[in-house]
């Protein structure tokens, strides 16, 4: 249980970001109004692994190890957990806690939750991927077995939530749809967890709103009476509702705006670093691009064109004019406080438009060619202008980019779907560990869950070995060497092309008081209204 605990004593970027936080004692109960430039796809807490996504549902339901305010493992539906074999990890779950429909919390609940991650139309195989069974011991034991040792598996279950086997059965959500589909069900607009806040209503695009749930089994912070989300895509109107008192929070602060907001008379800006790296995937697997006037090939397929795309992109020209500073160029798929992280690996390659127009020559393709580019407009930090410099950059080498910017809502079930050729991805590790990356996006995906953001299928074979080596090796020493050998195969190879991590910027009203991580989750039981 300490190893993540010790990264994060150690590590001087990531780990606390906060505003005097204090508790709700004393404070007046109040209504609360917060923004994001983009909104959840669902209610479902197994339908989509995405932050946001994530940091919604996680008021409404709750994990068996959830993450503290310095993001320290903590008990939430689990009281303790142990290894009592090396492939067998022992929970003990938390008496007398009832979903919001009264229904009590027991192993069936976890056991039903485990399978139902599993099945097609789950978007969180790779947090369950590893464990080939749930087992029950009694209604509040359950022993998780691993066809492999896996130590950190208290680590990668933080953002794994458990729902109520009885609630979905009774409305026909045991299994979570296809959200790549465009399918619904019960789990789609309503929710039943055990988590502080209950689902009073959902309007997709429009507005969620949450209320506390007196049932709750711990004691929260927040004072808050009713808590309203709103997708506001428009940076300026975003703004511009926080410094007229529309709405109490807001994120992203568009860094534009930062200056102007830190001089607002009734506004704080709170800024820190995340753990989330910003990525382009190439499709390797195909041998003709969906979206290319090359027919018959694939030009990804080939290191010197990917090679090339890197060379071309100026990172620095990105970083100040685009981000302002606000950003940390990276050749690693993984930041600095991830464990396995490799400084010495961090370099990337040079700018170098001479060098990679010669690469696309040698390659074949001196004229350069045209592919398809997937990005949002509503999810990162100026992820619409970032991808429109590249297209800018790719151009100085002679490929045209045919930019397609879109809403989170429908860009993430295309992409995953891997109906793309070039795409813009961001990631962050929810267990901390390099391990989570190497899993999900570098692995050679297959049915069991690994390599399920793979979304361009880079595969390696040497790679898929370390990878599940890395997994069950005690010896750290060993496992950061293997760890560095599979991200150095992956960067030869050019398998993505990393950008940078991007940095938080959250506004909002003078008189809220909560807490920053730096994996950006915005929990409402730490949300104090004075």
């Amino acid at each position: 249980m300490n190893s993540i605990q010790n990264l994060l004593a150690r590590a001087s970027v990531v780990l606390l970001a906060a505003v005097a936080v204090t508790t709700a004692l004393g404070a007046a109960a109040a209504p609360y109004r917060f923004a994001d430039q983009g909104d959840a796809v669902s209610m479902d807490p197994h339908a989509l692994n995405e932050s946001l996504q994530l940091t919604l549902v996680a008021n409404i339901f709750e994990p068996l190890v959830g993450r503290g305010k310095k993001l320290e493992l903590v008990p939430l539906l689990a009281t303790s957990w142990k290894q009592t074999a090396p492939t067998v990890w022992r929970f003990t779950l938390r008496q007398n806690v009832k979903f919001h429909d009264g229904t009590p919390f027991n192993a069936d609940d976890v056991i039903f939750s485990y399978e139902r991650s599993k099945v097609d139309g789950s978007d969180m195989k790779t947090k369950v991927g590893p464990v080939k069974e749930v087992r029950k011991i009694d209604d509040y034991t359950v022993d998780f077995i691993t066809g492999e040792p896996f130590p950190i598996l208290p680590d990668t279950i933080n953002t794994w939530f458990i729902m109520s086997k009885v609630w979905c059965e009774k409305n026909n959500a045991a299994a979570p749809v296809d959200v790549r589909k465009g399918k619904e069900n019960a789990a789609t607009l309503r929710a039943n967890g055990t988590g502080p806040f209950m689902l009073k209503s959902r309007e997709p695009g429009v507005r969620t709103v949450f209320v506390p749930f007196p049932g709750y089994w711990d004691k929260v912070e927040s004072n808050i009476t009713e808590a309203t989300f709103t997708p506001i895509k428009n940076d300026a109107t975003r703004v511009a509702a926080l410094i007229s008192g529309d709405i109490d929070m807001m994120e992203p602060v568009p860094l534009q705006d930062i200056e102007k907001l830190k001089g607002a008379a009734n506004v704080t800006v709170l800024q820190g670093p995340e753990l989330r790296t910003i990525f382009l995937g190439m499709d390797q697997s195909r041998d003709e691009l969906l979206f290319s006037n090359i027919k018959g090939k694939n030009p990804l397929k080939d290191k010197r064109v990917r090679q090339a795309f890197y060379q071309a992109i100026d990172i620095e020209a990105i970083k100040t004019r685009i981000m302002r500073g606000a950003a940390t160029p990276t050749n690693l798929m993984v930041a600095p406080g991830v464990k396995g992280f490799v400084q010495d690996m961090n370099k990337r390659l040079p700018h170098d438009v001479a060098a990679a127009k010669k690469l696309m020559a040698d390659a074949g393709y001196p004229d350069g060619f045209e592919v398809g580019m997937n990005c949002p407009n509503d999810r990162y930090v100026n992820d619409s202008a970032i991808c429109q410099a590249i297209t800018a950059m790719l151009a100085q080498i002679g490929v045209k980019v045919n930019l397609m910017a879109e809403t989170k809502v429908t860009y993430f079930p295309k992409i995953l779907s891997r109906n793309t050729s070039f795409y813009m991805l961001g990631w962050t590790p929810d267990s901390y560990d390099a391990q989570n990356a190497l899993y999900a996006l570098i692995m050679t995906p297959s049915p069991a869950g690994q390599g399920l953001f793979n979304l361009g299928t880079y595969s390696n074979k040497r790679v898929d070995e370390l990878s599940v080596q890395i997994a069950s090796e005690l010896d750290q020493t060993k496992r950061n060497a293997m760890i560095a050998e599979a991200f150095k195969i992956h960067s030869d190879e050019i398998g993505h092309i990393p950008l940078h991590q991007q940095a938080l910027a959250w506004g909002m009203k003078k008189n809220v008081q909560l807490v920053q991580l730096a994996d950006n989750f915005n929990f409402l039981k730490w949300t104090v209204i004075k």
